[in-house]
Order: C-alpha cells, then structure tokens, then sequence
C-alpha cells in the first residue's frame, strides 16, 4: 500500500518525506524542538524548505543541538 502525501513532498528526497510523515503538521512543545524550528524558518527566507531540510544536521551542529 502507498502512502498518500502532499503534492509538495519531493519522494525521490528521503529527508523531506520523513519530515512530512513524522513531523509536518504535528504540534511541537519541547522547547528545543520550537527553537529548532524557529531557527530553521529563519533562515529558510527565499529558500526552498527542502534545501533546509537538507541542512538540518549541520544546523543543529552549527547551534550546539539548540541548547
């Protein structure tokens, strides 16, 4: 069975299909996952989510895991 997804959900990227599965439209409330978000949405400005979503790591990396 296939998995029905949003139009927008590139499924040939993995990183962006784990995010729609798991996190897209699911309310946050640890603080560290907020700020995370926050932070990502930032910087997203101009930028496609995906190109974002691609540097998840080296973000949480850059902000020491958003602590």
């Amino acid at each position: 069975m296939n998995k029905s997804r949003c139009e927008w959900c590139n499924t040939n990227n993995p990183k962006y299909v784990e995010y729609h599965d798991k996190e897209w439209g699911q309310p946050k409330y640890n603080d560290q996952k907020i700020l995370e978000l926050l932070i990502l949405e930032m910087f997203q400005a101009g930028l496609s989510w995906e190109i974002i979503l691609n540097k998840r790591e080296h973000f949480a990396k850059a902000f020491d895991n958003y602590d």
